[in-house]
């Protein structure tokens, strides 16, 4: 199946969100991943963009990064048009634009380049509208990549880990919140946070669900992303969980977290 043949022309408002954390190993990349194969799963048509160089999101869905001829590079400092970026994968209704090492150079690239802040959301612009939900999945830094992402979305979603010093930082990120909002994209805001790595049997992981939801309230999902061992191998098979593991906790808790996004929506 390819991208023309499912592309639904039909009108209705695209959900664009950024995942992100300027901290590494907070379940970035495995939430996109996941979230994205359990709303495919619900029927709903999602993009996924790669935006980190480490290319965790084009690996977990088994996309190699080492065979790609184009990747989100080429249309943010080249000028290959998006639609030919776009590759399915293995879950129906899911497509992605795949990331490489060659996005390490965009952020000294982008510097000079013109408009910088918008350029994802341009190059996204033409292909938006045939799809329900883009998710885009940032790197672990307040960079211009992380920038550009911000700039496209209208929510952001924020993967907050289970564990000590889960809050460290984070002031950071709002305030870059603030400022992108204030200057560039006054439509953004936080459509959500997932706590990630929970392990019920720690009172560590209970206490700072509390602590993150005495501190983001109402914008804190109910549904708990557990640690499994599951969940941590699914992206070295080049799997969403929903594949690897369908009836694990893991895929249960994506499943749950998909369905708690489209509640929201």
């Amino acid at each position: 199946m390819t991208f023309e043949q499912t592309a639904d022309l039909a009108e209705k408002t695209t959900q664009v969100f950024a995942v992100v954390n300027q901290k590494g190993g907070v379940g970035k990349s495995t939430t996109s991943v996941n979230l994205a194969a359990c709303l495919g799963e619900l029927g709903e048509k999602v993009l996924v963009v790669d935006l980190d160089p480490q290319g965790n999101l084009t690996s977990g869905f088994g996309l190699n990064r080492n065979q790609r001829e184009f990747c989100i590079y080429d249309a943010l400092i080249g000028d290959t048009p998006v639609e030919q970026l776009i590759e399915p994968v293995e879950i129906e209704h899911v497509f992605a634009i795949p990331a490489t090492i060659q996005l390490a150079g965009a952020e000294i690239e982008l510097v000079s380049a013109l408009s910088r802040e918008n350029k994802l959301r341009h190059i996204l612009e033409p292909v938006i509208k045939d799809f329900a939900y883009v998710i885009i999945d940032c790197p672990p830094s307040l960079g211009l990549l992380t920038v550009n992402a911000l700039t496209a979305a209208e929510g952001l979603v924020i993967p907050i880990q289970c564990e000590f010093y889960a809050l460290e930082g984070l002031s950071k990120l709002l305030d870059s919140i603030r400022l992108i909002k204030r200057h560039l994209n006054e439509r953004l805001e936080i459509f959500g946070v997932v706590m990630t790595m929970y392990d019920k049997r720690t009172k560590l992981s209970r206490q700072v669900v509390e602590e993150v939801r005495d501190f983001f309230t109402d914008k804190v999902f109910e549904t708990l992303i557990p640690r499994t061992v599951r969940l941590s191998e699914a992206p070295s098979f080049g799997q969403p969980i929903t594949l690897y593991d369908p009836s694990g906790k893991g895929a249960d808790a994506y499943r749950s977290l998909a369905k708690e996004v489209i509640a929201r929506v």
